[in-house]
């Protein structure tokens, strides 16, 4: 009767550390959401910040290019105090003539470019290179966008690590309380003491190993989101896998192709190049440039002293390049190689793009059916509990057997978290891979937390 009154208390504290276990997938109203902490880091994390920043420099290389075919105005201004002494020879002898004078000098020159390869293009190259940068901030934008959500979920499966360590651990010193008491009264056995012992100290492990690497990812969280980070949002109760959208790999393919930052980068990297090219063949080009001046002179030298001028010109300027010693056939072999390995950069990118998008594809069509198959573990695990525990008080099972369901059951709801985390996981990668991931997508990434 004592026997069965312990192993009824045994089963009421299982059934209290079920119920702990689940706690996981509860969330908190002062805890942060995932949608919370992307735009936190939008303002935040330092790594987006600095690619911010260059893509503001970037944006400017192509009214640097502009600025070569617009006019360029330039004024020069200049006085200066004069002493000259002048000899000259007379029928009287030599005769010095000293004198000092100032003299003025100012002037407004207009030049306005008629034909000019080389700038032009400067100009189609600056394009080319904030349109690279502004596909780079994009890229960028998406890649903090995963980093976050790894991150964010990466903490969560850390909280959920300790959680089920813990009840583990509770659940092991309560079975071993147990077992004391019934060898004490001479109902139970050594060797069930041992067992229990044996998986309390595993467990004990486990848990300050969990507890380790949820303070690591917690702070890894705080600094892509640039502040400490308490308590998180979690799974919700009701986790439902979205209607799949039953497109086809080709279609997702497709869409890679079309709007994968990292190849629209690239793409206007090999313009970029391309441009480099024409402006190394500017060199044998002859420039056309319209020059317009405006001058005025007080006292310009010995002879004019006193005298004041006004002169206004305008013209064609036209500049032939004869001989450089070589320098522009060198570099127009050296910017056609660029161009070259651009282009095979791309075809490299373009390769590396469809692997990560084929991974991310199967990654999410098999963790739909891990999900569903760690469900049904889940559930069986709990009935091989109950039944083991009813086993027990028969004395048809023993201690070692409710010991190994508990186990099973653990290792079930751990690895069903960790399928439902990996199912986000794989459609935020699998949409960034496509060139598609934004801020619409971790908005319902975070519908499935509370």
């Amino acid at each position: 009767m004592k026997k069965f009154l312990a192993q009824r208390r045994m089963a009421r504290f299982v059934g209290q550390a079920l119920a702990a276990a689940a706690l996981w997938q509860g969330g908190s109203a002062s805890a942060m959401g995932l949608l919370q902490a992307y735009q936190a880091a939008l303002i935040n994390d330092p790594t987006y910040q600095s690619a911010l920043q260059e893509a503001l420099q970037g944006r400017e290389y192509e009214n640097l290019g502009r600025s070569g075919l617009l006019p360029n105005l330039s004024a020069n201004y200049n006085a200066s105090k004069n002493k000259s002494d002048q000899e000259t020879n007379t029928i009287l002898g030599r005769r010095n003539n000293h004198q000092e004078y100032i003299s003025r000098t100012s002037s407004v020159t207009l030049r306005q470019s008629l034909f000019n390869l080389d700038s032009m293009a400067r100009y189609r190259q600056g394009k080319a290179q904030s349109a690279f940068s502004e596909m780079q901030l994009v890229q960028r934008q998406q890649e903090l966008i995963l980093r976050v959500s790894s991150a964010y979920i990466d903490a969560l499966f850390s909280n959920a690590q300790v959680r089920l360590a813990t009840v583990q651990r509770d659940m092991y010193a309560e079975q071993r309380k147990v077992n004391d008491r019934l060898f004490a009264k001479g109902e139970g056995t050594r060797t069930d003491m041992l067992e229990t012992q044996a998986r309390l100290d595993l467990a004990e492990a486990q848990l300050l190993e969990a507890g380790d690497n949820r303070q690591t990812a917690l702070a890894t969280l705080a600094g892509i989101v640039g502040q400490d980070v308490e308590s998180l949002d979690e799974l919700s109760e009701d986790f439902r896998i979205g209607a799949p959208d039953g497109e086809k790999f080709e279609a997702w393919k497709a869409q890679a192709v079309a709007n994968n930052p990292e190849l629209g980068a690239q793409a206007f990297a090999i313009e970029a190049a391309k441009q480099e090219i024409s402006k190394a063949r500017s060199g044998h080009a002859p420039r056309v440039d319209l020059v317009g001046s405006y001058s005025k002179n007080a006292s310009e030298s010995i002879n004019y002293i006193g005298q004041d001028s006004t002169v206004r010109g305008v013209g064609i300027q036209v500049s032939i390049p004869l001989y450089s010693g070589g320098y522009v056939n060198a570099s127009t072999r050296q910017a056609v190689a660029g161009h070259e390995r651009a282009k095979a950069e791309l075809q490299l990118k373009t390769d590396k793009v469809m692997v990560e998008l084929r991974k991310q594809y199967a990654a999410r069509q098999s963790s739909v059916s891990r999900i569903l198959a760690l469900e049904k573990a889940v559930a069986s695990g709990k009935l091989l509990l109950t039944a083991t525990e009813q086993s027990i008080k028969g004395g048809v099972r023993i201690n070692l057997d409710l010991l190994n369901a508990q186990q099973q059951l653990f290792t079930s709801q751990r690895d069903l978290a960790q399928a439902r985390y990996n199912y986000l996981l794989s459609n935020l990668r699998l949409r960034a891979a496509a060139g598609t991931l934004g801020e619409d997508d971790i908005r319902q990434a975070a519908a499935y937390f509370r």
